[in-house]
């Protein structure tokens, strides 16, 4: 998927109803919305049917809905997206008590993206607010608010630097938390026992952001003082920014004795499963 799509999950009476942005606009997984709105579990037999019926519908389907990569559980795939226009119209053909409910629910989530983009402090109040909900302090949210802030900082220079968003962005990141934290992105998951569902910095303590952050601050001053042009000389920023934060990591453990990175992961415990006798 191609980095300018931002993939998220909303929830519609407890379901998930995945979306993408795409084009200056949201799309919504098609198999979603209708499963949300239907009776039976098989929302694709359904749709198939659906088609059929509406005559209509099954001639313009190729105008109203888009095959967008979304990420799944078993990694990124190709799935049937619509607006919201095309979302109200596949819903004008489905008979259900749930479809103006959610009619209003669709045209709420579809204005919340344009209202962040026009006004990008109310982004940071939802997020900060999905944070509160977690149980996550305050000064945990500052650094992680600030964090992004950082990174932000630093994907524009990547791009302004021809730096291609994707696979490159992943090795110069990689570069990073490899010099950081002797562990790269997935490794590190990996060792907080995440997903990858999970955002590995939402899962960091208060010492592993800060590090992070000074990784990526010190690589996008590298950048920028070097006036570094290409992925080659960016990877080497990356490499010698994250040693710098790196150093930091091992004086903070040669003094404590302790390990920066740790298991926490914020995750709630897993429930034991009782044993039938």
């Amino acid at each position: 998927m191609e980095n300018k799509n931002e993939a998220h999950i909303a929830l519609f009476e407890e379901k998930a109803v995945r979306k993408v942005w795409y084009e200056e606009q949201w799309y919504f997984v098609v198999e979603d919305v209708v499963q949300v709105l239907i009776e039976s579990k098989d929302a694709k037999q359904y749709i198939q049917r659906m088609r059929q019926r509406d005559v209509e519908l099954g001639q313009g389907w190729v105008q109203i809905v888009h095959t967008l990569d979304i990420q799944t559980k078993g990694g990124i795939q190709k799935m049937n997206c619509a607006n919201l226009e095309g979302v109200f119209r596949i819903i004008q053909s489905i008979s259900s008590p749930k479809a103006e409910p959610f009619k209003q629910w669709l045209a709420r989530v579809g204005k919340e993206r344009i209202d962040e983009i026009q006004n990008p402090e109310l982004a940071m109040e939802r997020m900060r607010a999905l944070y509160e909900q977690k149980g996550r302090s305050k000064d945990w949210i500052d650094k992680r608010v600030r964090g992004i802030g950082v990174r932000q900082g630093l994907t524009n220079e990547w791009d302004k630097r021809g730096a291609k968003k994707g696979v490159e962005y992943a090795i110069l990141t990689n570069e990073i938390m490899q010099e950081t934290f002797e562990m790269r992105a997935e490794r590190y998951k990996d060792f907080k026992g995440l997903g990858k569902q999970h955002n590995l910095r939402d899962h960091m303590n208060d010492i592993e952001l800060i590090l992070t952050m000074l990784a990526e601050a010190t690589t996008t001053k590298f950048s920028q003082d070097r006036d570094s042009q290409g992925f080659e000389k960016l990877k080497i920023d990356a490499k010698e920014g994250g040693a710098v934060a790196g150093r930091t990591r091992k004086d903070i453990e040669g003094q404590t004795g302790k390990k920066v990175a740790t298991k926490d992961n914020f995750l709630p415990p897993k429930k034991e499963k009782r044993k039938l006798k």
